[in-house]
C-alpha cells in the first residue's frame, strides 16, 4: 500500500503552474514535482497546507493505493 495524490490534476485544472504553487506554499518547485510524481510524501503540515490551498479535504487529495 502506498500514498498517492491528485495534486497534479488539481493544479492543472486550476491552471496553476508548479512555480506559482511552490511560491504560494513557500516551498520549492522540486518539492511540488516530487509530490506530484509520488516520489515524496509531504509532511502532515505540508499536506494540510495543500488541502487548504485547494480548499478540499485531505482525503480528496491524498489516498492509499493498494499495491
Amino acid at each position: 500500500m502506498g500514498v498517492e495524490n491528485h495534486v497534479r490534476k488539481l493544479r492543472q485544472e486550476r491552471k496553476i503552474t508548479q512555480v506559482q504553487m511552490a511560491a504560494d506554499l513557500s516551498t520549492s518547485r522540486q518539492t511540488i514535482i516530487a509530490i506530484e510524481n509520488n516520489k515524496y510524501n509531504p509532511s502532515l503540515e505540508m499536506a494540510l497546507r495543500i488541502s487548504d490551498y485547494f480548499e478540499l479535504p485531505l482525503q480528496k487529495i491524498f489516498y492509499l493505493k493498494d499495491s
